[in-house]
């Protein structure tokens, strides 16, 4: 049955220990820098429910699968490291069943609450306080200092502390607290300590193993939001250029399947394999213009300035000198979803995708209340905002030689089809930290997954679900000293449920390898592929 699940997530297969804890009640009572404990308490095993607002799209069976936690001290709590902070955390650790471990969890976009639940159904590549606990975890959130939907950013207006809370302080501050109050409940510190999460958690991620390498023994930072201030400002810049300076530019949801069928038809079997992925879009070098419109307009053509607006999306937004602002999109995974083009670029209407929202966000973060952002000067803001911004927000330090000396481990995935972070700006990122610390060095710690078929985090038309796997792998690592190599991914009929039938298993490599057919053997099993080295990039 589906609501079985959670007792899948994280399966990792780690001996569990015995809790011999303190009363869990009594944590109330315990003393630690500029923090209040409001809450303390076992909730009995099946009886937590998550609390409102929640999400519309929320499945029934995902509220029904709290059903299956069982027992666990909860703590509740704020921390206060300034006048203008508040930052409430949750601390979860099982009655029983511990295994030893702590597993910190992020927020996506501008966070706002506790992360109770992930944006996608059953996905194991964003784990949450719920599935961490399923497993073993002690586990740990925050609200990241203001409560708010994750696409709102209002809460930045003249709060200079709470964008500091937002952008590295509170998932630190949260880690040291939570790390105290597992010691003092089970009378012992964790073992090993871990954080896993996606997109503006995968930032968060790359923040902690760059500002407090002792936080975490192992990171797992999936899309990465690193370049924050260039990415949010690319997002403007974006919106404006390709879908709403012409309003003739702007191409409909419907429109999507055409030009990934025709992106498929030119690039699909250049790996070798025709098998509806594109293993590096980089070497697809599709010309949007073989989809112009002979006749009457219709969903399989594009207008000259649809055509026009999809080849900036490519290209990336740049300024008026032709400076990059952020890297283009790729060919490849333009529909698919569930977080595809449609959703990232159009939205149901002009004005009202995902990239508007953040657009808009971006506006509310560099503290321009009143201006309309559609008409702002993007060029200047990334001047002018990059310099007061990007110590607090960017997380694109390449230096990561302290969180490698005190043997820290990070993984990194990014989806080749990411419609809202630019698998390129990953690359980069990886490319930054191996040409910083020399390629021999920085495979001893840090490896790079990217997943074909993939938009933001999980789902899409690839083999799109491993998050347990890589967790597994990132563990054996920093725990054995085995480095991972090729990583298992799976496609279920169902997106991430594995109570669904397998479509289809594949290996990811790590970068820049990719996974090549043997020859022999069905396409859909993972064995029948070896990790290669690619051929040589035709895109920058």
């Amino acid at each position: 049955m589906r609501i079985a699940l959670p007792a899948l997530f994280f399966g990792v297969l780690f001996a569990t220990t015995p809790v011999f804890a303190a009363p869990c009640a009594n944590l109330t009572a315990l003393r630690l820098p500029a923090t209040t404990i409001t809450a303390a308490g076992v909730v009995p095993a099946g009886a937590f429910r998550p609390p409102e607002p929640r999400p519309a799209a929320l499945p029934a069976d995902e509220l029904r699968a709290f059903e299956q936690l069982p027992a666990f001290c909860r703590v509740q709590g704020v921390i206060a490291p300034s006048s203008d902070s508040h930052i409430e955390f949750e601390v979860w650790m099982p009655v029983s069943g511990w295994n030893g471990k702590y597993l910190g969890v992020g927020n996506g976009g501008f966070a706002g609450s506790l992360m109770y639940w992930a944006p996608g159904i059953y996905t194991s590549n964003v784990p949450t306080v719920q599935s961490a606990l399923m497993a073993g975890y002690a586990t740990s959130s925050t609200d990241t200092g203001h409560e708010a939907p994750q696409t709102d950013a209002r809460w930045a207006l003249g709060r200079h502390e709470k964008i500091i809370d937002y952008g590295y302080r509170a998932v630190h501050e949260t880690a040291e607290t939570a790390k105290a109050i597992i010691r003092a409940f089970y009378r012992r510190a964790p073992a090993h300590s871990y954080f896993d999460s996606c997109s503006n958690g995968g930032r968060q991620g790359l923040m902690e193993a760059q500002r407090y390498p002792a936080d975490y023994d192992g990171v797992i930072a999936g899309a990465p939001a690193a370049a924050m201030t260039h990415l949010a400002a690319g997002f403007g810049e974006w919106a404006i250029q390709a879908t709403e300076k012409d309003p003739a530019s702007y191409i409909p949801a419907n429109k999507w399947p055409a030009v990934q069928a025709a992106v498929l038809a030119q690039c699909d079997a250049r790996d070798g394999l025709k098998d509806g992925l594109i293993d590096d879009p980089r070497q697809c070098d599709f010309k949007p213009r073989v989809l112009l419109c002979q006749g009457p307009e219709s969903p399989s053509c594009l207008t000259a300035p649809q055509i026009t607006a999809l080849e900036k999306l490519y290209a990336g937004p740049r300024d008026s000198h032709g400076r990059q602002i952020s890297p283009g999109l790729v060919p490849g995974g333009e529909a698919g979803g569930p977080v595809d083009w449609a959703l990232a670029v159009s939205g149901p209407a002009p004005g009202q995708s995902a990239i508007d929202g953040l657009g808009q966000g971006w506006a509310d973060l560099v503290q321009n209340p009143d201006r309309d952002w559609r008409t702002a000067n993007v060029e200047h803001d990334v001047d002018r905002d990059d310099a007061a911004l990007e110590q607090i927000l960017n997380a694109t330090n390449q230096d990561l030689s302290a969180f490698e000396a005190r043997g820290g481990k990070l993984i990194l995935f990014q989806g080749w089809s990411d419609p809202l972070i630019s698998p390129l700006a990953t690359v980069n990122y990886y490319e930054s930290v191996v040409a910083r610390m020399g390629r021999s060095d920085a495979k001893r710690f840090t490896h790079l997954y990217m997943v074909p078929g993939m938009p933001h985090c999980f789902g899409g038309s690839g083999p799109n679900t491993f998050g347990t796997t890589m967790l597994t792998a990132l563990q054996h690592w920093v725990e054995k000293g085995a480095a991972p190599r090729a990583i298992v991914a799976t496609k279920y009929r169902t997106n991430g449920d594995p109570a669904s039938a397998i479509v289809r298993t594949r290996p990811l490599c790590p970068y820049p390898q990719v996974a090549r057919y043997k020859g022999t053997g069905s396409i859909d099993v993972a064995a029948n592929f070896a990790c290669r080295a690619p051929p040589r990039s035709r895109r920058p």
